[in-house]
């Protein structure tokens, strides 16, 4: 993995400086009809700390999504290691819970229905009452409580995708993995949303990996930037760190120069290492 060589404080000096998630040597291939091997990721490292944000960007087909559904344990790496608090990672489990960009609600079910699903599937030897006090607790946290008995064909794409968020919290994972969690929004509704999950985040901490096209999205929410090399047999390019303490405001960061030497510079890197043949 190269270094970043521009504003030395966005450099990651020690990338593998916390071990909550580890990535070790990862590779990802698929078979080929000839007998070759299609290389979607190669030799990728890297580490996360229990209660860091941290954003993927890369232009498409540079395997932000397959790492994601490796680390989810939804697909499985072709060598390498991925842990987790110490332990491999071979299967889905409850502490790696994921946000998908299109919702993944039941139809059928009412808003506190889906959550209260994934409460009775995952926390099995807790009480009713308790997992009642769950679900509600939840549904405050994404201010869906006056939509709690609406499905989601009665409800808007923002209170979707923030059901399945809540749905995801509600089992206490130890991290949080999202694909594109916005990317189906409109603006206002984007930006109201990127606000309601960075408040649930900073009052109650845990690892977090979103996968983002959006610069200013990464910087918004994230401690680091993990900026990712072009497929095919993509890599981690650069890791930029976000120097912008907790809570953010955002009308403050963007006032500042740091927000927009970070932006340029993730930008610009992004535009060079752009393939003209993807």
């Amino acid at each position: 993995m190269k270094s970043t060589p521009y504003l030395s404080n966005f450099q990651e000096d020690n990338w593998n400086n916390s071990g909550f998630l580890e990535v070790e040597n990862l590779v990802k291939s698929y078979p080929k009809a000839d007998g070759s091997k299609s290389v979607v990721l190669e030799n990728v490292n890297l580490a996360v700390g229990q209660d860091e944000y941290i954003s993927i960007v890369g232009h498409s087909g540079c395997g932000k999504s397959t790492l994601l559904k490796i680390v989810a344990g939804l697909e499985k790496a072709s060598s390498g290691s991925v842990r987790l608090d110490g332990k491999e990672i071979r299967k889905p489990g409850a502490e790696r819970m994921m946000v998908f960009q299109n919702y993944s609600l039941l139809p059928w079910l009412t808003v506190r229905e889906n959550i209260r699903l994934a409460v009775d599937e995952v926390l099995k030897d807790v009480s009713r009452a308790d997992k009642i006090s769950i679900v509600n607790e939840h549904l405050a946290m994404v201010n869906l409580t006056p939509a709690a008995d609406k499905y989601p064909d009665e409800i808007s794409g923002g209170m979707k995708q923030r059901v399945g968020i809540a749905r995801a919290l509600a089992i206490r994972p130890k991290m949080l993995l999202m694909d594109e969690p916005f990317g189906a929004l409109d603006a206002l509704t984007r930006g109201k949303l990127q606000r309601q999950v960075l408040d649930i985040w900073e009052k109650n901490r845990q690892a977090v990996m979103m996968i983002t096209h959006d610069i200013d999205e990464a910087i918004y929410m994230s401690d680091r930037i993990v900026l990712m090399t072009n497929g095919p047999a993509a890599n981690i390019g650069e890791i930029l760190n976000v120097p912008f303490s907790h809570p953010r405001n955002l009308g403050a960061m963007r006032n500042s120069k740091e927000y927009y030497d970070l932006r340029n510079y993730a930008l610009n890197y992004l535009d060079q290492n752009f393939n003209q043949d993807e």
